[in-house]
């Protein structure tokens, strides 16, 4: 008999299969070395469209750890000045423009902290649209 007031559970998609599927990315160990205690994962639509440059960044002295380290030291230095659960930064890119050059664009991120899938702290750094 279930006890759940909420009644059984239909579908549950876990923080564990989304990293497994490739939905999250797993960057804890870079946000290790950047202070941050807690796990950390950033969506396939931030790190494939902003952390992983493309071949003509790369050739401009840009590069995934570069991005990444980024994207968590603004992290941090936002934290600082927000006490919830969800937060909104920019971080700024070299991107590579349609027509081949490169230009500095500024790009908001979601940030979010809440319980995984054993209930203890992880955040997930997204864009602003992402749930």
């Amino acid at each position: 008999m279930n006890n759940d007031i909420f009644g059984d559970n239909i579908y549950s998609y876990t923080r564990k299969q989304a990293l497994e599927d490739g939905t999250l990315i797993d960057v804890t160990e870079i946000a290790k070395e950047a202070g941050i205690k807690y796990p950390v994962a950033v969506t396939a639509e931030l790190y494939h469209g902003y952390i992983e440059p493309t071949e003509k960044e790369q050739e401009h002295a840009q590069d995934c750890d570069g991005r990444l380290w980024d994207v968590l030291t603004m992290f941090i230095f936002n934290a600082k000045k927000t006490s919830g659960p969800l937060m909104h930064y920019k971080v700024s890119f070299v991107k590579e423009q349609p027509d081949g050059t490169l230009k500095s664009e500024t790009q908001g991120v979601k940030a979010v902290i809440g319980p995984g899938d054993d209930a203890d702290p992880v955040i997930t750094l997204m864009m602003p649209h992402e749930d």
